[in-house]
């Protein structure tokens, strides 16, 4: 079985490898600050989801470091003058906050010459009009993602987790995002509490459903990390989590709904080793990423 690999398409549009740089915009969550909730939802981090970014640091300086950490990835025969790069807001909710504060660090970080496309993750929720017109405006000269949390379409798993949105918030989200022209991914989390394989797969299929056509699905394995919410459900209630073989089963039926102009930017995901308390399977990436593979290619 085939499927679009985000590798692939960055190779296809900028001519190499592309490497994404995590950082930070110095924002929250409402799912943290009071408004919607405290502690966000169950199973995210004290990092917000951004764990391996760079925190405190200007924007150049963090796309510095953060340049230092990947590009022992990078080829030696690659200058480092023609290396590309993803600036991506990662941490909690990126466009939660003042917009024009938020759009300048946007900006700084497109204006270095190496970046070659700026992603923001966020919250459907957080998106205000002229927050959008000004990425729109930013898409102008180079690409720009954004990256909506939803993992599920399910509300009564929603409100397990403490998402704090409805499904409708997504889809005006997305309508407003697609209108403005803007690249829209979408983040699934696969083995959330009390959901059964088939709502899993209903989840994919919604969002293989949509139109316009979904540009990107990142597919994620539930991490339950400790010092979250989730952690102390877990410890209290045990709930079943996947085996390596499950989920990689359940990772090809997904990809077998998606549209083949969607781009899959993930198939699994990391969690900090020392947080990481369930499954631990997913500790030795080598291991998943290589049995992930086998199974892609034998389906």
């Amino acid at each position: 079985m085939k499927y679009r690999t985000l590798s692939d398409a960055m190779k296809e549009q900028f001519g190499t490898k592309v490497y994404k740089l995590s950082l930070s915009a110095g924002v929250t969550c409402p799912n943290r600050d009071g408004t919607l909730g405290y502690g966000g939802c169950t199973f995210c981090s004290e990092g917000g989801s951004g764990d391996f970014a760079a925190e405190g640091d200007s924007v150049a300086e963090q796309i510095r470091k953060a340049r230092e950490r990947v590009d022992g990835k990078i080829s030696a025969k690659i200058p480092p003058e023609e290396r590309k790069y993803i600036a991506y807001f990662q941490s909690f909710t990126s466009t939660y906050g003042d917009t024009d504060t938020l759009l300048g660090k946007f900006r700084e970080a497109m204006e270095q010459p190496q970046v070659c496309a700026l992603s923001v993750g966020t919250r459907p929720d957080c998106l205000s009009p002229d927050m959008v017109e000004g990425l729109a405006c930013f898409n102008r000269e180079k690409p720009v993602w954004v990256e909506l949390g939803l993992q599920t379409i399910h509300e009564k798993t929603a409100k397990r987790v403490h998402r704090g949105y409805s499904l409708d918030v997504f889809e005006d989200a997305y309508r407003r995002l697609k209108a403005a022209g803007l690249t829209v991914i979408v983040h699934v989390i696969l083995g959330l509490p009390g959901e059964t394989e088939d709502e899993m797969l209903e989840t994919v299929r919604y969002l293989a459903s949509l139109s316009p056509v979904l540009d990107g699905i990142k597919l994620q394995l539930l991490h339950v990390l400790s010092g979250t919410r989730l952690a102390e459900e877990y410890r209290t209630k045990p709930f079943p989590v996947f085996t390596l073989e499950e989920y990689c089963d359940v990772v090809v039926r997904c990809l077998k709904l998606l549209p083949e102009s969607t781009i899959v930017h993930r198939i699994t995901g990391d969690g900090p080793k020392k947080l990481l308390i369930a499954p631990l399977w997913s500790g030795d990436k080598k291991r998943v990423m290589n049995t992930l593979r086998k199974a892609i290619e034998e389906a």
